[in-house]
């Protein structure tokens, strides 16, 4: 029988059919408790009754025109962006990886346009993902993604996570920015500590690099503050990719940047032919609106503390199969021991109606939608408590 799909995935059996808040149905009317949300992406879980308003009302008036015409819902979310964050300048895309490249791009061009095209080498660390365009596999280094594609894109420096004097070794003349993503998602649901962001901030200002974030899967809310280097405070990126759950669901992305790295990504140096589409801006204009509603990042906080504090007596319930709670906020991990393995785990609580997801490092992946309550984060903990309980060693 052919088979018409690139088999890139391995999906399980179940196939979803519909959602509702928290929760999908499968094709048999199965209920499912989303603590995946299609990767950190629906924000604010499945069929919002404003983000689906949105859509109906822009489709009904206007679908596409490219970026060859003004876009008044680009300039609208631009604002929004820029009022609540560093950034001065925008650059919509339809994802994640793209608002990377664009990223990468923005940071090589500020130096070409003052006269230093030789620093054009970007510093990035192991367990880093972003994304699976050629620039964005070679950013990321993971063997694993590159094998396969020939030889590896010059202008990466991958350093071993949190090795600080690896990362000063590293830099040369050669150096123009550093590139990191304050939690790590798909490398191990790994946070870097405030202290250490910071750090970097100022290593970057005494060094004369800029300082790119990748807060696909971090951002929108998902730590708690907007952004999630907003907790580490004085630690501003210069550039920052953006996607996920900024769109909720809706395929978006964009690229931040200073005036400074910004003014100079003219007419002929970038472009999208999707990117900022009238549909994407209609949805991210409501998203955005609803993740910064007063109150709604102190219920992400309140239900977020809840769920860790869960976790922990959970790790300590399994303390012979969990070694360590990771994350931040909303985007937690459980570091399995060796031995046992995540992807069997996330199989275990998918028989429990619970759905998660796999991650570097041995990780077991949640990054539920920002609106749980405590109910939902009491209900998966334990269906997780009942599938650690059928995990196996192999």
């Amino acid at each position: 029988m052919p088979k018409p799909l690139m088999e890139t995935y391995s999906p399980p059996k179940e196939t979803f059919v519909s959602g509702e808040g928290v929760y999908l149905f499968d094709q048999n009317g199965d209920k499912y408790l989303d603590f995946i949300a299609g990767i950190a992406v629906n924000a604010l879980g499945h069929r919002h009754p404003k983000a689906v308003q949105a859509l109906k009302d822009q489709a009904d008036k206007l679908w596409h025109t490219s970026n060859m015409f003004r876009v008044p819902g680009q300039i609208e979310l631009a604002e929004k962006y820029c009022r609540d964050s560093f950034a001065d300048r925008v650059f919509f895309t339809n994802s994640g990886t793209e608002a990377m490249e664009c990223a990468l791009k923005a940071a090589r061009h500020y130096w070409y346009s003052r006269g230093r095209p030789d620093k054009y080498r970007i510093v990035t660390f192991t367990g880093a993902f972003h994304g699976r365009s050629y620039g964005a596999i070679n950013a990321g280094g993971n063997p694993k993604y590159l094998e396969g594609f020939g030889p590896r894109m010059e202008g990466f420096d991958q350093v071993e996570f949190g090795d600080h004097d690896a990362l000063k070794a590293a830099i040369t003349e050669e150096t123009a920015a550093i590139c990191v993503e304050p939690v790590q998602g798909e490398g191990g649901v790994r946070a870097i500590p405030d202290v250490c962001l910071r750090g970097l901030r100022e290593l970057c200002d005494e060094r004369e690099l800029l300082l790119i974030y990748d807060e696909v899967q971090s951002g929108a809310g998902r730590t708690g503050k907007l952004w999630a280097h907003q907790w580490a405070g004085s630690a501003q990126p210069d550039i920052m990719a953006v996607a996920k759950g900024v769109g909720g669901g809706f395929p978006m992305g964009a690229c931040l940047a200073t005036d400074a790295c910004g003014e100079h990504m003219v007419v002929g140096t970038h472009g999208s032919t999707f990117g900022g589409n009238p549909l994407a801006m209609a949805v991210g204009n409501v998203v955005y609106d609803e993740l910064t509603k007063p109150g709604f990042l102190d219920h992400v906080n309140e239900v977020a503390n809840f769920l860790g504090q869960q976790l922990q007596g959970l790790k300590d319930s399994h303390s012979d199969k969990v070694e360590e709670v990771r994350g931040r906020g909303l985007l937690l991990g459980l570091k399995l021991r060796e031995g046992y393995v995540n992807k069997t785990l996330a199989k275990h609580a998918r028989d429990h109606h619970l759905l998660m997801g796999a991650a570097g490092d041995n990780v077991l992946r949640m990054a539920p939608p920002l609106i749980i309550e405590e109910a939902h984060a009491r209900q998966a903990v334990e269906a997780l408590d009942a599938a650690l309980s059928e995990l196996k060693p192999g």
